[in-house]
């Protein structure tokens, strides 16, 4: 997986359970270390770099669940107050105004400083969850299925709030989710992942407009009111189930479940190439788009 990442933008990665979005995740933001490849940080490769504390704290992520990310027993200025006890030198008075500064960011009230996150709904907590991770300023926000827990019409609140957020303070956020509607409402750019693997990168309108991988296409034929121009407007039925990371196929990883693979998809690993405003791995993509 290979992808460039510019502040104010937002890089949406895609993809069913298994495919490898929050392992993508924790690489980024290196709760796990990659064993191989590169990780380059405004111009730093944070993989070999001697001070990965300083870089790490212009990564930080937003969990899934609300519910769960908050320490209960913490009061909500406690939760906002301790990346910057860790890292930082400001006194408790700095911190508390800090604190009281990013709730109002994120459209919460300085009363909200000193009650304990039961005390919220689950949007209010993953405001919380936010303005968590703003408190260091990072230059890259991970926010991974950040709407999955909430209500629908407690979702498009927070993705208002992100979008506001970004364009205030300049931030890139890598998003994942599984929720296509979601990501035609917030993402610049899409990568859509399969078994570990980038089968199509490209522009979001492009990709919503006329999705080239079977794959993608697949995805987009199984939300309603998001399908694109051709087969992606048809009914297509993925038959078999997503093969094991440990034993993945020999040739394309999408080869055993596509419904437009041939002999040699089935031998070769087919390269990302540019084609039509947009990366894409299939031998057969550009038959597809003149279909």
């Amino acid at each position: 997986v290979s992808f460039t990442l510019e502040a104010g933008k937002t890089l949406a990665v895609v993809g069913e359970s298994g495919c490898g979005k929050s392992t993508l995740a924790r690489m980024v933001t290196l709760i796990e270390k990659p064993t191989g490849g590169a990780l380059t940080l405004g111009g730093v490769d944070v993989l070999q770099s001697h001070d990965q504390k300083a870089l790490r704290q212009k990564v930080q992520l937003v969990f899934q669940n609300p519910y769960g990310s908050l320490n209960p027993r913490k009061r909500i200025g406690q939760i906002l107050e301790a990346p910057l006890e860790i890292n930082t030198d400001l006194n408790a008075e700095q911190r508390a105004d800090a604190a009281r500064a990013m709730l109002a960011k994120v459209g919460l009230r300085p009363e909200h400083y000193d009650r304990y996150p039961h005390m919220f709904s689950g949007g209010q907590r993953q405001r919380i969850a936010i303005a968590r991770a703003l408190m260091l300023n990072p230059l890259l926000v991970v926010a991974d299925e950040p709407v999955s827990a909430l209500d629908v019409s407690i979702q498009a609140q927070v993705l208002n709030l992100l979008a506001d957020l970004q364009h205030d303070l300049g931030l890139a956020y890598l998003f994942i989710s599984h929720d296509l509607g979601v990501v035609r409402h917030i993402a610049h750019d899409v990568l859509v992942m399969y078994l570990g693997s980038t089968v199509e990168h490209g522009d979001k309108e492009t990709i919503f407009r006329q999705p080239l991988h079977p794959y993608t296409q697949a995805l987009l034929a199984s939300t309603p009111g998001l399908a694109g121009s051709g087969q992606a407007r048809k009914r297509i039925v993925l038959t078999g189930e997503l093969p094991s990371p440990l034993n993945p196929p020999k040739g394309c990883v999408f080869s055993t479940r596509c419904p437009h693979a041939v002999a040699h998809c089935h031998d070769q690993r087919p390269p990302l190439v540019d084609l039509m405003g947009r990366k894409v791995a299939c031998f057969e993509a550009e038959k597809l788009a003149s279909q």
